[in-house]
């Protein structure tokens, strides 16, 4: 009964001390959530506004600085692809960028089309879009901007609590006595530690996206236009087409030999086996049957 008297306050004392954290984790994100337009209530408040009612000057309220994902897509028709993509590459590098990602294709005339996705800072956003459109002629402009403020917002106060959360934890693990609480306090832990994780990883997704502006770039190669002739065909053209002409014909030549080969074939087959088989055997027919009459007349 001394033994049960004393594990049962222990264990309870565990339990309280958790509970006591899950409240001051949750009285924590609260805090985080409202702290910002508390704290900007009392900015707009005066010293010495109480009582007084002299100084009623305000102060504005501090607004979250803006989070904006900013992304575009350009379809310029170039001349050189090679010198464009080039130029694209340098104007990104320069505005202190990147290229993420490029595909470059060549359709069957030989016609060179590339698709490139350059991350550039948002505060040269605007210039390199300007640059980019005037490498050659416009197709196709289109820009969005998506407002993720609250977001951000959000996701930096629940890591906040979240780390507040893991350190609580952690000073619990630290002063528990029995096995069975560090297990739970454990569990508990490795929980909150991998929502920490991927509100971490959420964060860093938006930094990123709000930070550097996306844009796809698509460079395609003008159509080269050909010089309408005024004159009529020249002695070049008529080579040309009578060359086009013979080759056609052979063309049909080869394909009507083509046709007729297995008939000349079977019928060169019968002609040998009549001039090497049938033939020889009727004439010595002819000499065995002719043999007697001239035997009787020279007799």
């Amino acid at each position: 009964m001394v033994h049960l008297r004393t594990r049962r306050p222990v264990r309870t004392l565990a339990g309280l001390l958790l509970a006591t954290a899950l409240a001051l984790t949750a009285c924590s994100g609260a805090a985080d959530s409202g702290g910002g337009s508390s704290a900007d209530a009392k900015a707009a408040v005066p010293e010495g506004a109480a009582g007084s009612g002299a100084r009623k000057a305000t102060a504005a309220p501090r607004l979250p600085a803006a989070h904006i994902i900013r992304t575009a897509s350009l379809t310029v028709q170039v001349k050189s692809v090679g010198k464009a993509l080039a130029d694209a590459r340098s104007t990104a590098e320069t505005a202190g960028g990147y290229v993420g990602e490029e595909n470059t294709t060549r359709d069957e005339e030989g016609h060179e089309e590339t698709r490139v996705v350059l991350r550039v800072p948002v505060e040269r956003y605007d210039a390199v879009l300007t640059e980019l459109q005037g490498a050659g002629k416009l197709l196709e402009r289109e820009a969005k901007a998506q407002d993720v403020t609250d977001q951000v917002v959000d996701v930096d106060s629940r890591v906040k609590s979240a780390r507040a959360s893991v350190a609580r934890v952690r000073e619990l693990m630290d002063q528990a006595t029995r096995l069975s609480d560090v297990v739970e306090l454990e569990g508990e832990l490795s929980r909150r530690q991998a929502d920490l994780e991927a509100l971490l990883a959420r964060q860093a997704s938006l930094k990123d996206r709000t930070s550097l502006a996306t844009i796809t770039l698509a460079l395609s190669q003008t159509p080269v236009e050909t010089a309408a002739r005024g004159d009529g065909p020249g002695f070049v053209d008529a080579l040309a087409g009578g060359w086009d002409a013979f080759v056609t014909m052979l063309r049909w030549v080869v394909v009507g030999v083509g046709a007729v080969l297995p008939f000349a074939v079977v019928l060169a087959l019968l002609v040998w086996g009549w001039v090497r088989v049938v033939r020889p055997r009727r004439r010595q027919a002819v000499a065995v049957a002719s043999a007697p009459e001239q035997q009787g007349a020279r007799e």
